[in-house]
């Protein structure tokens, strides 16, 4: 019997699959696989490992490089709960950060914290958090699939932040300021476990925060005064959205992920009008979709590196919408949360940096 490679995309190929040196923004492209091993990647543009962090836990579900070069990571932890966040495949649990060596500078707990955290300008973190919503108001939100709930409990989504120390200075909740007639769950057929099932937070130039909340496909601006929302944007634009990114303009560049319409595309929104300025997608839009997790990032020579999550394949495009860098994780294992599962190489999100950081902290 031939030995064949039964996994599909590891039979197509894995690691650099296309290299246009001198089209490609210079520099190193940092992924973690969304394995149960606890490895974060460093790469050159020919799929070389730079370096490598092995971490105290699992992936809840990706890292980070700060200004200093190091490692903000955000772990997964096993606390034994019946709620919902408990065997989710997105739950965290840890926020750590570390130095380029691995050690461990300070790490931040919080049971309710899952997808994403991010250090913000006054050194603290914020976490994204799942909590139950009050019955009175789970009752009045609208859409997703009647008796869906978990355990007859549906949960939605808090921001947190936290110094270092671990002590909580500022909380936003997510049932304060949403309707949940206006703010539906998009889709009929969508579970109602989760109100929002926000997937990521960022910390904008004027100190706001952007939230991206999947399942009523908004993504949001807070105001962190005053806790109002000061902008939105929604279906139809959106459809099961992640990682809202700022650029120098002010415009958001967004990775939408298309779940229901079955292709994916990378837009990038002005802010003042809501339009849709640039967009990539394939020409055979089926050749690119992500349903799920995923990321894009604007790059110093103009171009985008692009994470199509669920595929493990990380590419670069010019504005034009050239692909000039290709690689495609090969590191495939069980997921973080279900260590006999199935292997797979998904991946969270992907970052690409200036070496000249890199070589200043590895010193």
């Amino acid at each position: 019997m031939a030995d064949i490679e039964q996994i599909k995309t590891q039979r197509a190929g894995v690691g650099l699959r296309a290299l246009d040196p001198d089209a490609a923004c210079p520099g190193y492209t940092l992924f973690t696989p969304m394995t149960a091993a606890r490895t974060t990647y460093l790469i050159d543009l020919a799929g070389n490992p730079v370096h490598t962090w092995t971490l105290p836990y699992p992936p809840g579900l990706h890292g980070y490089l700060t200004p200093e070069g190091t490692l903000l990571y955000n772990g997964r932890t096993p606390e034994a709960s019946d709620r919902l966040i408990a065997t989710a495949p997105w739950k965290g649990g840890a926020v750590l950060e570390v130095d380029w060596s691995g050690r461990v500078l300070y790490e931040v707990r919080h049971p309710d914290h899952h997808h994403d955290a991010r250090r913000l300008k006054n050194g603290n973190l914020l976490l994204l958090c799942l909590a139950p919503l009050p019955p009175d108001i789970a009752k009045r939100v609208r859409g997703g699939a009647p008796g869906t709930e978990h355990n007859g409990v549906m949960y939605a989504d808090y921001l947190v932040e936290m110094t270092r120390d671990g002590r909580s200075v500022w909380e936003w909740r997510s049932w304060d300021h949403l309707d949940p007639e206006s703010d539906a769950i998009v889709y009929a057929g969508q579970s109602r476990a989760e109100w929002t099932h926000g997937n990521a937070v960022a910390e904008l130039a004027d100190g706001s925060i952007a939230v991206s909340f999947r399942n009523i496909c908004t993504v949001a601006i807070i105001d962190r005064a005053t806790g109002a929302i000061t902008w939105k944007l929604t279906s139809p634009t959106l459809s099961q959205q992640h990682a809202p990114r700022e650029l120098r303009n002010g415009n958001l560049l967004i990775f939408d992920n298309g779940s229901h319409r079955a292709y994916s595309r990378v837009i990038e929104v002005d802010r003042a009008t809501k339009a849709v300025v640039w967009s990539y997608q394939e020409p055979r839009p089926m050749d690119f979709f992500s349903p799920l997790i995923s990321n894009a990032e604007p790059l110093p020579n103009g171009n985008v590196l692009i994470c199509e999550g669920s595929f493990g394949r990380l590419f670069e495009v010019t504005r034009a919408g050239r692909v000039v860098w290709e690689y495609v994780n090969p590191h495939f294992g069980p997921p973080a949360q279900q260590p006999d599962g199935p292997p797979q190489n998904n991946v969270f999100r992907a970052y690409r940096y200036d070496t000249r950081i890199i070589a200043r902290e590895a010193m």
